[in-house]
């Protein structure tokens, strides 16, 4: 019941939010005036705000912007030896730096090294959470700029790539940010630039506890769908979540702007009931997701299990099956990634669903932007198969789903099983998977976790599996950096090809996509697609493990 009650008051939480939140961030996208700092930051970098961009020109911004963030978080890795708050640490291994800086880049913030012991207060505050706050921007700026490809009467124009991330950055993410961290200081997060203090534990051992910049960090890796973790255990660590109200805050924050986006949809459309069609395709998946993980975890076959009452292997005893599931659940529904319990421990069917959460590409609700974008794709697939069926040219939103945008948003679906299947089979062929601890079943469900968490985005880890190596780091920072933009420039280019279509009147034969018959033909076309796709690999790893 308690378990329960967890989840029932999240969900009236972020119901509350949705509207007052959805409509701010509507107003931020899409106001004209800007203050005096954000003025300042156009002249600093030469833009014209009143400048709309093409598709083309908006996609070549994200990436350059994103090109010069991975070469300086790359340096600023491989230097921090020489900058101050190091802590004595040495400089970050090339490859280690590498696959860092692409992981905070593409917001995947997937990690394959002990926080604590590897980097520096400032890299931590300068360069990582830097980068928590831009990524997630860069994701919520391209999700806006789809939308203005639906609501565009002919424009051909996206907005001002610039504009969206300065805007966003300034007026949501960080108000938001550092009321939340005041909040998390009061749980009890730590927050401070010390390099830790030296105690004899109860046994009479010497144990450091390092200190830093802890609350800071935390609040936008939540709020920005992050992930990654100041201390290697991540979530799990009290100095990071320390009580059950803190674990529930960490998980609204994760849920907050992703469920609050489609009604920045629905406003910038003009149609609210069409944003109110979208959360509730999020909604659906994600309720399955959190009762299927919970109710596995918590009637986990197995002696001990049995015997306790639930499976309580990987737990954190401060937070109960509930919490964790939950949690596990929602860093995975999301691109968030971070952990508070151990995936590698859960049992085969609940350790499956994550990993199918992450398959079915994070949109329920997905990552900040990232989420929204590619439920819209999917609604996209969704009006197109509608069409076939009766006969009629699909329309989304009053723009044609054409032979252009119908190619655009199937190329967006194949990239990422692309990705996850070819580098699963690639670790196996070259050996590459004998870093996992196990082997059989469990073993190729460590590596497809991988691989599929990488080219997510999301950066979460299974466990049971060391990728601190070389081929894994390279291989897996490729994975991240196609997993992230070839779908972005995909979703751009469908916006460019929307916004150049003026709008066409809902006729007799429109298909309705605000109604319960649409939700449940989304839903169903996301579980399906994911299906048919990954059944086979999962048949080999999780499903077998199982049943055997």
């Amino acid at each position: 019941m308690a378990g329960w009650l967890f989840v029932i008051t999240l969900a009236l939480a972020l119901a509350a939010v949705h509207r007052p939140l959805g409509d701010y961030m509507y107003g931020v996208v899409t106001g004209t005036r800007s203050t005096a700092a954000e003025r300042g930051a156009y002249r600093l970098i030469g833009v014209d705000p009143a400048a709309g961009q093409t598709w083309g020109v908006y996609a070549r911004s994200v990436l350059a912007f994103s090109a010069v963030s991975v070469l300086f978080l790359f340096l600023f890795l491989r230097v921090q030896d020489k900058l101050w708050l190091s802590l004595g640490l040495p400089a970050v291994t090339d490859h280690i730096a590498w696959n860092t800086a692409v992981s905070f880049v593409t917001n995947t913030n997937w990690q394959a090294y002990a926080g604590e012991s590897t980097l520096g207060h400032l890299v931590q505050m300068a360069g990582l959470a830097v980068q928590n706050f831009v990524s997630a921007s860069v994701g919520i700026a391209v999700a806006v700029a789809l939308i203005r490809g639906f609501a565009a009467r002919g424009t051909g124009t996206l907005g001002n790539f610039w504009v969206d991330l300065i805007r966003i950055t300034l007026r949501i993410l960080l108000p938001l940010s550092v009321l939340f961290a005041l909040a998390l200081m009061a749980g009890g997060v730590v927050q401070n630039l010390s390099g830790g203090a030296d105690v004899t534990t109860l046994t009479g051992a010497a144990q450091h506890i390092p200190g830093g910049p802890v609350a800071s960090q935390e609040v936008i890796k939540e709020l920005g769908t992050n992930g990654g973790g100041f201390y290697n255990v991540n979530s799990a660590h009290p100095f990071e979540n320390p009580s059950g109200w803190t674990n529930w805050l960490q998980i609204f924050l994760i849920l907050l702007i992703p469920f609050s986006l489609p009604r920045v949809l629905g406003r910038m459309v003009g149609q609210n009931r069409q944003g109110y069609a979208v959360v509730a395709v999020m909604a659906v998946l994600a309720l399955a997701s959190v009762a299927l993980t919970v109710g596995l975890e918590t009637h986990g076959s197995g002696t001990v299990p049995e015997a306790v009452g639930a499976a309580m292997e990987g737990k954190e005893t401060r937070f109960g099956v509930a919490g964790s599931a939950t949690y596990a659940a929602a860093t995975t529904l999301t691109s968030t990634g971070a952990v508070n319990s151990f995936h590698d421990s859960y049992t085969a069917a609940g350790g499956m669903v994550p990993m199918v959460n992450m398959m079915l590409g994070e949109v329920a609700p997905g990552g900040v932007g990232s989420g929204l974008y590619g439920l819209l794709v999917l609604a996209v697939i969704t009006v197109f198969v509608a069409g076939l069926m009766v006969g009629r040219t699909p329309e989304y939103l009053g723009k044609k789903i054409r032979a252009r945008e119908i190619k655009l948003a199937s190329l967006y679906l194949l990239v990422t099983p692309a990705l996850v299947l070819t580098g699963t089979a690639t670790a196996f062929a070259t050996g590459n998977n004998a870093t996992a601890l196990n082997t059989g079943p469990h073993a190729l469900s460590e590596v497809l976790y991988a691989f599929t968490s990488a080219a997510g985005n999301n950066g979460s880890a299974f466990g049971g599996i060391t990728v601190n190596t070389p081929w894994w780091d390279t291989a897996l920072g490729l994975a991240m950096l196609l997993g992230r933009f070839l779908p972005l420039v995909l979703v751009l280019a469908l916006a460019g090809s929307l916004a150049r279509q003026r709008i066409t009147p809902a006729s007799a034969g429109t298909l309705p996509t605000h109604q319960p018959l649409f939700v449940g033909m989304v839903a169903g076309v996301t579980v399906v697609l994911v299906a048919l796709t990954f059944l086979p690999a999962l048949a080999l790893g999780p499903l077998a493990e199982g049943l055997s």
